[in-house]
């Protein structure tokens, strides 16, 4: 009997099973039919078939997970690295909140005492100025010895009090005049002076702190 199929066409392999099988066969022809040249021997199939080999579960698994062997969870530390720098960004936050609104309570700390200072130095402007008159008479009855026993002490009693509350009586004979706290209601000459000096005290002045209240209202003498 004649082969008539010289480059050898492909004979199917039985297949075990049911004949719902999927079928499959090999190429076993040492001619390539569509180049026409030979095949070397032992070369693979141009046709793929129909189903690749599996390879075994396990072996897959291996090779598809190499994290297995690790003894952490990248995910696990990563959400609890996310968490950490949340809670930090937060507690900067509630800082920085904090730090702002202990500022502003200290900047309204010394704001408070400062009006608090301004309104106490006012009031006691205030009682000073309407004091004026009586102080006045004190030291006139001073100047001509007109001051002597209990009227004496309770002359020294309101210097006390006044004194506590920061008021301060200024403008003595002698002293060189000074046009921002001595108002001169009088002036004189003198060939032998060499400034311009207090001789007479009027009125003395009054200040609290650094505030002149009333001027000291004094007569001078200057040189010619």
């Amino acid at each position: 009997m004649t082969d008539n199929n010289p480059q050898g066409t492909p004979e199917p392999e039985p297949t075990q099973g049911s004949g719902d099988a999927p079928f499959h066969f090999t190429d076993k022809r040492k001619v390539d039919p569509e180049s026409g040249t030979p095949r070397e021997t032992g070369a693979p199939s141009a046709e793929p078939t129909s189903e690749p080999a599996s390879e075994p579960a396990s072996e897959s698994a291996s090779a598809g997970d190499p994290l297995e062997q690790l003894d952490f969870e990248p995910e696990g530390e990563a959400a609890e690295n996310a968490e950490l720098l949340q809670a930090k960004a937060e507690a900067a936050e509630h800082l920085d909140a904090l730090q702002r609104e202990r500022a502003a309570f200290t900047n309204y700390r010394n704001r408070s005492l400062r009006d608090q200072e301004a309104a106490r130095t006012r009031g006691t402007q205030d009682v000073l100025t309407a004091l004026l008159p009586v102080l006045d008479d004190i030291e006139r009855a001073k100047q001509h010895a007109e001051l002597s026993g209990p009227m004496a002490a309770i002359a020294e009693k309101i210097d006390a009090t006044l004194a506590r509350f920061g008021v301060e009586r200024f403008g003595l004979v002698g002293e060189e005049f000074d046009p921002t706290v001595h108002e001169a209601l009088m002036h004189s000459t003198d060939a032998e002076a060499t400034s311009t000096t207090v001789n007479l005290v009027v009125e003395p002045g009054y200040r609290i702190g650094d505030k002149v209240v009333r001027a000291a209202r004094v007569g001078v003498v200057g040189p010619e």
